[in-house]
């Protein structure tokens, strides 16, 4: 049962079943997020297991290949630090430190070796100013308090009957769509420079690069669903409110 049902905000001609409930066609969107997020989660776990049992010839960890790349690239005080959690992995462009998971940092599988690549990655974009790098930054707060505040708005939009409210809180959700779409770029161009250097540096050979391709291509699609999550939630929002105004004048 939705919001809406909860509170009685019905009228938008959903078919009617019993204990007053509604049926809200627009729920297929959220089941269709869903099942994209759990598939492209699902596909990054194995795809990462079945790499991480691939042992590189060079034998570098994580750890040592970041250092490896961040010393090629002229980024000497970029530090590299071992986190808590399981593909917990991020670049700090705060700190400008590498923080690489402990199933990353000391392993010398195909896998960790791609993925701290890829953070490697980030810190280039930073020191480079990479546009997409800075633009993201830049969101993140705004993005942070638009999603926060976009559902509150948007229920006193409801319980007070005011249409600008409903379109202040979809206008502020927007704000993480537009989050997670700058996100895209960033991403793919940090594998990019990833598989790229471990190329060039001799860290991976031939079928290694492969693997390492695959990892990050597996990885990569957990941001494009995470985009496809927050547009199909944005688009629900602009079929149950956007026209709310319209409907109620009619």
């Amino acid at each position: 049962m939705t919001f809406l049902t909860a509170m009685g905000y019905y009228g938008y001609g959903y078919p009617r079943y019993g204990f007053g409930f509604y049926w809200d066609p627009t729920l297929i969107l959220v089941v269709i997020g869903a099942l994209i997020s759990m598939w492209a989660s699902g596909r990054v776990q194995s795809t990462f297991n079945r790499y991480s049992r691939v042992g590189s010839r060079s034998g570098m960890t994580g750890a040592e290949t970041a250092r490896r790349i961040l010393d090629s690239q002229g980024l000497y005080d970029v530090q590299i630090r071992s986190v808590r959690g399981n593909l917990t992995d991020h670049y700090d462009p705060r700190t400008r430190t590498v923080n690489l998971s402990q199933s990353v940092y000391g392993s010398t599988s195909v896998a960790s070796v791609g993925v701290a690549a890829h953070e490697c990655g980030h810190a280039v974009q930073h020191a480079q100013q990479y546009a997409p790098l800075n633009i993201r930054s830049a969101l993140v707060p705004i993005a942070n308090i638009g999603t926060n505040l976009s559902w509150p708005i948007i229920i006193i939009g409801l319980l007070l009957g005011m249409s600008p409210f409903l379109r202040l809180g979809i206008l502020l959700f927007s704000l993480g769509v537009l989050f997670q779409l700058v996100t895209l770029p960033v991403e793919f161009n940090a594998s990019s420079r990833a598989v790229t250097l471990l190329d060039r540096l001799g860290i991976l050979q031939g079928e290694e690069v492969d693997g390492a391709k695959k990892v990050l291509k597996a990885a990569a699609l957990t941001y494009v669903a995470a985009a496809a999550g927050t547009i199909l939630q944005l688009l629900r929002m602009v079929i149950l409110f956007g026209g709310r105004n319209n409907r109620d004048n009619n």
